[in-house]
Formats: C-alpha cells, structure tokens, sequence
C-alpha cells in the first residue's frame, strides 16, 4: 500500500477515498487512532488514504484533479 493523499482530517479522507472507489480503485484510510488519540490540535496529515502499488498513478492522477478543484473553489470564494 502507497500514502496517495494526506488529508487535513479524517472526514476528507473518507471524501477522498470514496472519491476513488467511485471510480473503481481499493483505497482504505489510515490514521483514525492517531486522530482520536490526540483530538484536533495539531493533527495535519495523519489521516492518510492509500492505495494498492498497482493504482497508485491513477490515484495519483484523480487526487491532483481533487487538490485542483479544492484550489480554485478556495480562490473563487466558493
């Protein structure tokens, strides 16, 4: 398994990892326990979604597409 996305928390994981398996590919997430261990103080980039070795390019490919859309919502006030 490859670390295809750091997410902010554990609910944009699941986004993300829903997102992928829309389209077809496995991805599970990593860092529940971390997050609930140490609340949400300083917890960036625990939650984690991974991918099996084989669909990490096309992972890769959907979450920059993600990471696109999240950056021009964010410039347009959206």
């Amino acid at each position: 398994m490859l670390i295809v996305y750091h997410a902010q928390d554990i609910a944009e994981a699941h986004i993300v990892a829903g997102m992928l398996r829309a389209q077809g590919i496995d991805a599970h997430v990593a860092g529940h326990y971390l997050q609930g261990a140490l609340g949400e103080v300083g917890t960036f980039n625990l939650a984690q979604v991974q991918v099996s070795n084989e669909d990490f390019l096309e992972a890769r490919i959907l979450v920059e597409e993600y990471e696109r859309n999240n950056r021009n919502e964010e410039q347009h006030g959206s």
